[in-house]
């Protein structure tokens, strides 16, 4: 696993969060998480006047994850428009879960937390 550094990924975050689209929200998000092979991937959410089609951060990073050669995911970190830390919603923590590699961790509003401690007793490809 490569050594995490929560400040360039935050950055990364960040970064992402400048280019969101949330004309209706007014609440831009960004996200990026490191790979196993030391790949930062991100992602921003995307909104749509059908609110249920938006696309959250991690939706986009999921999909630039793939679109780039794929990989799983080892750390992870999300920021609102003011740049602070936000906990992936349920739905997000799901899509997560499936791209992690073992351990993975993400940086949460109470500190660096894994995967099984934000998305406990998972549902996933194992049980299918």
């Amino acid at each position: 696993m490569p050594e995490i550094d929560w400040d360039l990924l935050t950055g990364a975050a960040r970064e992402a969060m400048s280019r969101a689209y949330a004309p209706y929200s007014n609440f831009p998000v960004g996200a990026a998480a490191l790979t196993e092979d030391g790949i930062i991937v991100s992602g921003c959410n995307v909104e749509n006047a059908s609110y249920g089609l938006t696309l959250c951060a991690e939706c986009s990073l999921v999909s630039a994850l793939h679109m780039g050669g794929g990989g799983r995911l080892v750390a992870f970190a999300c920021v609102d428009g003011k740049g602070n830390v936000l906990m992936p919603c349920g739905r997000c923590r799901q899509l997560l879960y499936e791209h992690r590699a073992p351990g993975m961790v993400l940086l949460t509003v109470s500190g660096v937390r894994t995967m099984d401690e934000v998305l406990p007793d998972a549902f996933g490809p194992q049980n299918l």
